[in-house]
């Protein structure tokens, strides 16, 4: 039996990424990283609409206090207003690494953003894990990264989660409530043909659903790090997920079409059957 649906079937990204829900609008966002373009797809009538900002974008996240974004483009953190496009810089946490870029982000319970980076092309470790607070100041809580992705947060905040990807490694801190990060550890080390832990997202069960790009698989992993299932996609370049819907009972898929030109379905966007619901995101305080 088919376990997935091929979901905005006329949309093909470069670089799919960043997917979020949107509880106050009932829609998906995601974007296209190499193609500079944000998509929404509103699940009331399944229509998608496209916005194309003027380079490498890897993220949005709703503002608590405002009906605009937060959005990571190439180097800069800034405030991101659609319908039309009007950009306006909050920050620049790496001025100082221009073959770097901004990749991966997520809001912690107390409404800042952790936000990590890694270099262009994926070689070398000058990407970092930053935290971006709701004043715009910026910190660094980590370093040594040559893909950081997927920052996700335990239900009751207690723990933050980050990928190392070229590594292969997930992981986890405890997050103080001051924002600080503490006792890293690895929760799961993947082999090298188990593919390269991507984007990610948390269940209300405190279980993880992690995107393995090169292997065509949305896996789930126990708070524990123990394997639980996985849902395999006609696609190896699966990039990451998140719960969305009413009842934030559906899981999407991003994936990337950029280097798979013998995949027809690459660079789509998927849902698949969770059988557990999701948690609301959490929107960033500033």
């Amino acid at each position: 039996m088919t376990q997935y649906r091929v979901i905005a079937a006329d949309v093909r990204c470069r670089l799919g990424e960043g997917p979020y829900w949107s509880v106050r609008q009932q829609a998906l966002y995601w974007v296209d990283i190499l193609g500079h373009a944000v998509f929404r797809l509103c699940l009331q009538d399944d229509r998608v609409t496209t916005w194309h900002v003027p380079e490498m974008i890897g993220w949005l996240i709703e503002r608590a206090n405002a009906r605009s974004f937060v959005a990571g483009l190439r180097s800069d953190i800034v405030h991101l207003q659609l319908d039309p496009v009007r950009i306006a810089p909050i920050a620049t946490p790496e001025a100082d690494r221009p073959g770097n870029r901004l990749n991966d982000a997520k809001v912690d319970p107390s409404g800042r953003i952790w936000a990590g980076t890694m270099p262009l092309q994926a070689r070398g470790d000058t990407g970092a894990l930053y935290r971006i607070d709701p004043d715009a100041s910026v910190s660094c809580h980590d370093q040594g990264y040559s893909v950081t992705n997927g920052p996700a947060f335990s239900p009751d905040g207690r723990y933050l989660y980050h990928n190392d990807s070229i590594r292969g490694l997930v992981y986890r801190f405890e997050l103080g409530g001051d924002g600080a990060l503490r006792n890293r550890c690895v929760l799961i080390e993947f082999g090298p043909d188990q593919g390269k832990p991507d984007g990610m997202t948390v269940d209300s069960e405190g279980a993880l659903w992690i995107a393995l790009w090169g292997v065509g698989r949305v896996s789930r992993y126990t708070a524990e790090g123990r394997f639980d299932r996985a849902v395999d996609l006609p696609v190896s370049q699966v990039t990451s997920c998140t719960f969305g819907g009413p009842a934030l009972d559906r899981l999407f898929v991003t994936s990337a079409a950029e280097g798979a030109d013998t995949e027809p379905l690459a660079g789509s966007l998927f849902e698949v059957d969770p059988n557990v619901t999701g948690l609301a995101p959490n929107l960033y305080a500033g």
